[in-house]
């Protein structure tokens, strides 16, 4: 069967949609990676973050994410938390790979299939009263600070309006589909959080047009810095380092070129030729419209 265009965005988001049994898996190792900071840090609370606990996940590219409220003075160094948080897993996992990627630590359980990051935080008791703002580790030795409540609630609004109902968590799917396609070096937190204000300023959700106009508005602003819509966290950024984000805003433009021949076909009712750039906007993973 023939797909249209809009049909093969639909096969192609259940694609990308994290199976049930990975959740499965995960939780396999939820209790005694709990277990092992317990044992080595005074704890308040474990909370789940990221694309599992957003659902904007993509399959096989997403891992447990997870915030760690410590219970002590914030060190001056952020190195000195991440070393905490690693030294108590190596403990515990000693044959399993652990290393700090900045702001989390990173386990690879089944010879990297499962993936553990975790994060320390720190309740800094700035915010409104009820909301919770952490810092976590930043850049070199530094900080920063997040509300990820609070920026899944804005994720859940944005997602929830009428006019686009699971619009702004399809279009973070997608761009975060584009991101592991394309090895693209940028923040999926922040494609998702630009995907969620795109469809908040939107009548209708159709993803053909949807992907293109928010490409565009990442390059035209150079993949800016974003201020927290929820104004209880300082602003975030697209990329870690200069030299990604210049390796970034290159495939960027790029992949922003593509949707734009894709859309272009797409209105000029030429489906050979918007599958065809769809195909290499997404690394050769967009449905074929053969079905």
């Amino acid at each position: 069967m023939k797909l249209t265009v809009g049909q093969a965005f639909d096969v192609f988001l259940e694609r990308l949609t994290p199976l049930s049994t990975q959740r499965t898996v995960a939780a396999r190792h939820r209790q005694s990676v709990e277990n092992a900071i317990r044992a080595a840090l005074p704890v308040r609370l474990f909370r789940e973050i990221g694309s599992f606990s957003h659902g904007t996940g993509v399959r096989h590219h997403c891992d447990t994410d997870i915030l760690v409220s410590v219970i002590s003075d914030r060190p001056e160094s952020s190195d000195t938390a991440l070393r905490w948080i690693k030294d108590s897993l190596r403990a515990r996992f000693p044959q399993t790979p652990v290393e700090v990627r900045r702001p989390a630590v990173v386990v690879n359980f089944s010879n990297g299939t499962e993936t553990w990051e975790i994060t320390p935080g720190f309740i800094t008791g700035r915010g409104d009263e009820g909301v919770y703002v952490y810092d976590i580790p930043g850049a070199a030795s530094g900080w920063i600070d997040t509300a990820p409540v609070e920026h899944l609630k804005y994720v859940n609004e944005c997602n929830q309006r009428e006019q686009t109902k699971g619009g702004a968590k399809k279009l973070a799917r997608l761009a975060k589909a584009w991101k592991y396609y394309n090895s693209v070096p940028v923040s999926s937190f922040y494609l998702e959080m630009r995907a969620a204000q795109h469809v908040a300023t939107q009548s209708t959700f159709i993803p053909v047009w949807d992907i293109c106009q928010l490409l565009e508005k990442l390059e035209g602003h150079q993949l800016a810095g974003m201020n927290d819509p929820k104004g209880a966290a300082a602003r975030f950024y697209a990329c870690s380092s200069d030299v990604k984000k210049i390796e970034a805003l290159s495939k960027l433009h790029t992949a922003a070129t593509r949707a734009r021949n894709a859309l272009d076909a797409y209105n000029a009712g030429n489906s050979d030729i918007a599958f065809y750039y769809l195909n290499l906007l997404f690394g050769g993973k967009f449905p074929s419209q053969w079905g």
